[in-house]
């Protein structure tokens, strides 16, 4: 893939370093450091020498957990430097472990495990550390570990510590090095936030990442990346392709234009609401391409949810394609692409991971079409581009709406796809949403929609028999998608909008409610 590094925008920051050892949770640190306004990034240990160090200059380091044992041969280690820095360190769980067992201490595997609720105590309350904790004498954490530390690292001691784990909490004040055996990333530790930035405030952080100055630095980037030549987009009209466009516009202006691709797939009103949006409110550059038919009619009877996805792929990538030649000359190609996205693009063990779905992107077309990337959300969280949208003026109703899958309706209609039942969707998944509003619960779920199932049952209306298909509904809260709970909508809510969908949109004679969490089931159905 062709791509020219854009100026970074954070360079300017103080910045937090995240080594990853791991651990299904590292992402949650550098969200909870993110909210407290500490600009922080992740990368594998593997990649953290010194000229890394040298060249990243963090203010302080976190050393994550990690599913390995530090008494195997092999297993993963920080690079010395980093306690040679000058800095703050934290060691979480594994991070811990690794901190001790290279400065002298002593862990062992096996008899030790610990997973769930504990709570830790304090052997001093002195420490800056425990800046507004213990109000209560004890503290809930969670603590998710196999191996525990049983001798410390000169320097060390015990300043917290809970029934199965003497070394809950140790510090070396002098060098600043502090570690921890539980997990404060993750909510079920109850004041892991305020510990976290206790840990940030002894590192002098002042917390000076902000939107705001996010925003004019990233417009800066942009112009000194672009220069003069010409950007096309991908318009989705989902909040990142949006965030990123707008953003795009008010660095070069008519220099960018939005391909936006209308598959014939998307909820109702949506295509309209985009055009207006671009086109006449911010005045950029689109060419809307109506390629419903083109799409549906490739879909016609399809069932193979993964060919679903391929087929959609691969029409978007020919359609963008030929579109974007009427731009002429462009250099570069535009992408909503988040900082989700970058970690997990970097495996941690080298190896292949379990494809549970494909993902629709135009990630094919930089090859075919000789593009450099501009990613200029690339260094974000989805909270955060949320934030910038603000920022940037875009409308409540676009920045705060739930996440829609690229492939469309064409994944919340399991079985083969037809004109008819798409329709069908689009009506019911429009009653539903109404409905969430007007009970004020939009801003309370993560994401929530009609799925039209392959099944037909028999019904009663008036005096007639009818055999018509059935609805599901699904509605999730979660924090970033990766895991998720079903909204607990009460009886009498379900009980409306059933009667609601059933009674305005022909072809539905039956209504169920999705009370699946992720894991084990995904948010959407296929």
């Amino acid at each position: 893939m062709t791509e020219t590094a854009i100026p970074d925008p954070a360079a300017e920051h103080q910045r937090l370093l995240i080594v990853d050892f791991g651990s299904q949770v590292t992402q949650l640190i550098a969200r909870r450091l993110r909210e407290a306004r500490i600009y922080c990034e992740i990368h594998p240990f593997q990649k953290v020498d010194a000229a890394f160090l040298a060249d990243f200059a963090p203010r302080a380091v976190i050393l994550s957990g990690g599913p390995a044992s530090v008494t195997e041969d092999g297993s993963p280690r920080a690079p010395d430097e980093v306690f040679t820095l000058g800095v703050p360190v934290l060691g979480i769980c594994y991070g811990q472990q690794v901190m001790m067992t290279q400065l002298g201490g002593r862990v062992e595997a096996g008899h030790h495990a610990e997973f769930g609720r504990a709570y830790v105590t304090p052997t001093e309350t002195s420490d800056p550390l425990f800046t507004g904790l213990f109000a209560t004498g004890r503290e809930e954490v969670w603590m998710s570990h196999g191996d525990r530390v049983t001798a410390l690292a000169p320097g060390f001691s015990v300043i917290g510590e809970s029934p199965n784990a003497p070394f809950a909490i140790t510090s070396d004040p002098e060098r600043h090095f502090y570690a921890v055996q539980f997990h404060p990333e993750v909510h079920h530790t109850v004041n892991g936030a305020r510990i976290l930035r206790n840990f940030t405030d002894l590192a002098g952080f002042t917390g000076d990442w902000t939107m705001a100055a996010y925003k004019e630095q990233a417009i800066e980037a942009i112009r000194a990346q672009v220069g003069d030549a010409k950007v096309i987009c991908g318009l989705s009209g989902g909040v990142d392709s949006s965030v990123a466009a707008v953003l795009i516009h008010e660095a070069i202006g008519d220099q960018l234009t939005c391909v936006f691709v209308d598959t014939g797939l998307m909820r109702m009103g949506e295509a309209e609401e985009v055009v207006t949006l671009f086109r006449d409110h911010y005045n950029i550059p689109l060419i809307h391409a109506d390629e419903s038919d083109l799409f549906i009619d490739a879909l016609e009877g399809e069932s193979d949810p993964e060919t679903k996805r391929k087929t959609i792929g691969r029409l978007f990538i020919e359609v963008f394609d030929r579109y974007a030649r009427e731009v002429g000359d462009a250099k570069f190609l535009a992408q909503g692409t988040l900082y989700p996205d970058v970690i997990e693009s970097v495996s941690f063990t080298g190896g292949p991971s379990v494809t549970i779905k494909s993902h629709h992107n135009v990630g094919g077309l930089p090859e075919r079409m000789n593009l450099k990337l501009v990613e200029p959300l690339r260094e974000l969280f989805k909270d955060e581009v949320r934030a910038l949208g603000r920022e940037l003026g875009l409308p409540e109703s676009f920045v705060g709406r739930h996440p829609f899958p690229g492939p469309g309706l064409a994944i919340r209609c399991p079985g083969g796809i037809t004109r008819e039942k798409l329709e069908i969707l689009r009506k019911a998944d429009a009653v539903y949403l109404d409905q969430i509003r007007r009970h004020g619960l939009y801003d309370a779920i993560w994401q929530a929609f009609a799925v039209l199932l392959p099944v037909r049952t028999v019904g009663v209306m008036g005096d007639g028999r009818t055999y018509d298909y059935v609805c599901a509904l699904r509605a999730v809260t979660s924090v970033d998608g990766m895991t998720a709970d079903f909204y607990p909508f009460d009886a009498a809510f379900l009980g409306e909008t059933a009667t609601r969908i059933i009674n305005e949109v022909k072809g539905i004679n039956r209504v169920t409610y999705d009370y699946t969490s992720k894991p084990p089931g995904t948010i959407e159905w296929e």
